[in-house]
């Protein structure tokens, strides 16, 4: 999730920056716009912010008894929790989780326990939401702290989409076109898909997608990352970088002509992993340098030419079967979340295979960590004294559309 921007280093150089005051762009008949407002400091996005304060005191990370509270929360709740863990948690918080996977894998499971009262979602905003969708009205559905959002997501609004459409209707190519959402997307991205006649993906079944989305229609809008779209196409299916246009929704009509948009097999939007996509081509070929005879393994949210260079491609539950599977005393860089990346070196460390992180830069995701013990212990005991917080609930509108492209998904043979 987008927090709120913080000045660099050259805020702090204001010598040479001229500041315009509020009187200044009234005499000049200029109202000051949000986002201006928000990098002064005078405004507060309440989307982009929302939950960053709890209704409540959070315990303390130095509490020793974290770990037993939290433990103690737990078992008074019984059944009537159950707590979800993505892979990209860190270690304190995955410890309580009753399950752990993907987004996608980790929504399933909620829904096959109905028996369920609280499911409490350690993951991000998205997939708290994509749970709701697949859950009963009466489970609810806790995310520790609301602000643990995900940049991708954010990077392609509803509003934003819609004007996509437009552009494409006025370019003459509307009908030709299904979207095809990743499951990292918000609950209206998926609603716009579902209402288009397209269908979700996940990075272990992207092809699957496409390839049923191509047979809808001749042309497809993948949302909201970039990278996963032109490596499913080119890499997977065969189709050249000229078949791929990139709609960028910060220009006017994506940045895009009516002619390339006609020409194009393949609209991808202009988003992206802000950890997988931080891999370059640079990183792979220093880790071949530094460690001879290395496998390197990469999620396909990385760039093209990361994915290009690599060994092995393939999702989160794809890089963790792999590791099972390799020889003992092989050796792999492995290009996704680093928690997930360290986890697995220890997990394999006594089997004798050497697991490292791609790039030498430590790179977590931000987002993903704001789900820390503390805000975990504080959802589990408001819950055990009988206070519903955080919630995450869909709209039934949305969730009918969005419910009906994941259903269109879970068809797919």
């Amino acid at each position: 999730m987008s927090r709120r921007p913080e000045l660099g280093p050259t805020s702090r150089r204001t010598e040479r920056v001229r500041v315009v005051t509020t009187a200044q762009t009234q005499e000049l008949d200029v109202q000051p716009t949000p986002l201006a407002l928000l990098l002064l400091g005078r405004e507060a996005d309440p989307k982009s912010e929302r939950g960053v304060e709890c209704p409540g005191d959070l315990p303390s990370p130095s509490d020793p008894d974290l770990v037993e509270r939290a433990r103690a929360a737990k078992e008074k709740l019984g059944d009537k929790v159950f707590v979800l863990g993505h892979h990209y948690q860190r270690d304190e918080v995955i410890q309580f989780a009753d399950v752990t996977g993907d987004s996608f894998k980790l929504a399933r499971d909620a829904a096959a326990r109905p028996e369920a009262e609280y499911i409490v979602f350690c993951g991000v905003h998205f997939m708290a939401e994509s749970a709701d969708i697949l859950t009963s009205d009466d489970q609810k559905v806790v995310l520790p702290d609301l602000a643990a959002g995900c940049s991708m997501a954010d990077m392609a609004t509803a509003e934003q989409v819609a004007e996509c459409w437009d552009v494409l209707t006025e370019a003459g190519i509307a009908e030709q076109v299904v979207p095809v959402s990743y499951m990292n997307s918000s609950a209206d991205i998926k609603a716009f898909t579902g209402k288009h006649g397209g269908t979700i993906c996940t990075s272990s079944n992207a092809q699957r997608a496409l390839e049923w989305a191509f047979q809808q229609g001749e042309k497809v809008l993948f949302l909201p990352d970039q990278h996963l779209g032109r490596n499913t196409a080119v890499r997977d299916m065969g189709m050249s970088l000229d078949d791929c246009v990139v709609y960028n929704p910060h220009k006017p009509n994506g940045g895009l002509t009516a002619g390339e948009l006609r020409a194009a097999k393949m609209i991808l939007w202009r988003g992206h992993c802000s950890v997988h996509g931080r891999f370059g081509l640079d990183s792979v070929n220093e880790v071949r340098e530094r460690i001879p005879g290395v496998n390197v393994l990469v999620h396909p949210e990385c760039k093209h030419e990361v994915v290009a260079a690599a060994d092995y491609v393939g999702s989160t539950e794809y890089i963790i079967k792999a590791l099972e599977a390799a020889p003992a005393g092989s050796k792999w860089a492995v290009g996704t979340e680093l928690n997930l990346v360290r986890r697995l070196a220890n997990r394999f460390a006594p089997e004798g295979k050497e697991i490292v992180f791609l790039d030498k830069t430590v790179c977590f995701c931000s987002t993903m960590n704001r789900i820390d013990l503390p805000h975990l212990v504080w959802a589990l005991e408001s819950l055990a004294e009988g206070n519903l917080v955080n919630r995450i609930e869909v709209d039934k509108e949305t969730e009918a559309f969005a419910k009906l492209a994941l259903e269109r998904m879970l068809a797919l043979p």
